[in-house]
């Protein structure tokens, strides 16, 4: 085993330097209040599960989940995600709790990465679960939440992207049959958003050319209200009509919240998370190479647990969601307070009175400043108690 140098970190773990924080800091505020005005209530859950209880249950693959041994012999799992053990507690703290649960979080989850990627194996995410609700207006006013959270946390130009998944495995089973092998290589395609590799697969698949001809269609199944009906005419079976008829009544609903101009549909939508039964969305931005949040309708998992409850929620990567905004700088609050021995005790004193009234406050010596006009552009004001301006270190 090579030895670790010094300032090495393991695989796929970050720093977090003071400006990156602040900025965290800020639109992790701006998000939370977004979800409380919803009447969501904010939980947390330990960073380590019982692997044979979350672990499992989670979508997460098994080569992904960081293992450990407790001293009893038990083996745990740092977190994957928030919703298996919202699940859990819904199940248990929370199971004579009247339905629905509007329940929110924020906090870092764990997935280990094999190679150094870029990748991290940390990250936060904020999020909402919105439990006992398995109607189209629970999954509406998730997305619209979603919707509202983005925008008053800074970001504009973004979509949602909406499917079902519903509909792209009842598809698949009318195509395909009991051809199995085929279907998991389309899904991954899918899952990959890997479309030439999907068409390859297609055509060289041992099928009819019609068949081939409607597995080519559903790649076109993207974009705007159009979509249902383009959906209906290659829908084969009752329960590719009914995903469809949900969307539609979906749409509807978001209407009334006005935020349709942020979505978007894909009938061809396939996330990693298996527990999805319905609804599933997805939300990119402008020059970020990945997932900006997601989502959906996961009606199998809380039964898991022993708790007959429906639920759908989403998750927003706070990291990528700092990197959406494109660099974007809030101003500095700071205000700065420039003392040289003469003045230090008055110093001290306004400073103070200063913090007292909410203010960041930083209290600077005049000799320990290289640059003065640098020093002093980047704070909200300075206060210079040493009638020099400056001038002793320009």
């Amino acid at each position: 085993m090579a030895k670790r140098l010094m300032f090495e970190k393991p695989l796929g773990m970050r720093d977090t330097l003071p400006f990156f924080y602040n900025q965290k800091a800020k639109a992790r505020e701006r998000l939370k209040s977004a979800i409380l005005s919803y009447g969501y209530s904010f939980m947390d859950t330990p960073f380590l599960e019982y692997h044979e209880t979350i672990g499992k249950v989670s979508a997460t693959k098994e080569q992904r989940l960081f293992k450990l041994l407790d001293q009893q012999g038990h083996t745990l799992v740092l977190r994957p995600d928030m919703t298996a053990p919202i699940a859990r507690v819904a199940a248990s703290q929370l199971k004579d709790t009247e339905l629905p649960l509007r329940l929110a979080y924020d906090g870092p989850v764990f997935r280990a990465q094999q190679t150094e990627g870029g990748k991290p194996a940390q990250f936060e995410q904020v999020g909402t679960e919105l439990i006992g609700d398995h109607s189209s207006y629970g999954d509406a006013e998730v997305i619209a939440l979603l919707v509202e959270s983005l925008r008053q946390a800074g970001l504009d130009d973004f979509v949602i992207t909406i499917g079902h998944i519903g509909y792209v495995k009842a598809f698949f089973n009318d195509v395909l049959g009991h051809d199995e092998e085929t279907k998991d290589v389309l899904l991954e395609h899918l899952y990959r958003k890997n479309y030439v590799g999907y068409r390859e697969s297609v055509k060289a698949a041992i099928l009819a050319g019609e068949k081939k001809q409607a597995l080519l269609s559903l790649l076109d199944l993207r974009g705007g209200e159009e979509v249902f009906a383009s959906s209906k005419s290659l829908a084969r079976n009752q329960v590719c009509m009914q995903a469809v008829n949900e969307l539609k009544q979906l749409y509807a609903l978001l209407k009334n919240y006005g935020v349709e101009k942020y979505v978007s549909f894909d009938l061809n939508l396939i996330s990693h998370m298996n527990y999805y039964t319905g609804i599933l969305f997805e939300g990119y931005a402008p020059h970020l190479g990945s997932l900006l949040c997601n989502g959906g309708r996961y009606d199998k998992l809380l039964p898991s647990f022993q708790l007959n409850a429906s639920a759908t929620g989403f998750a927003i990567h706070l990291e990528r969601f700092i990197e959406a905004l494109n660099g974007r700088r809030d101003n500095d609050e700071r205000i700065g307070v420039i003392v040289d021995h003469d003045s230090h005790g008055q110093g001290v004193q306004k400073a103070a009175d200063l913090r007292q009234k909410g203010y960041q406050v930083l209290l600077q010596h005049i000799d320990q400043i290289p640059d003065y006009k640098q020093f002093s552009s980047q704070l909200r004001e300075c206060i210079d108690l040493t009638g020099k301006g400056g001038e002793a270190n320009e």
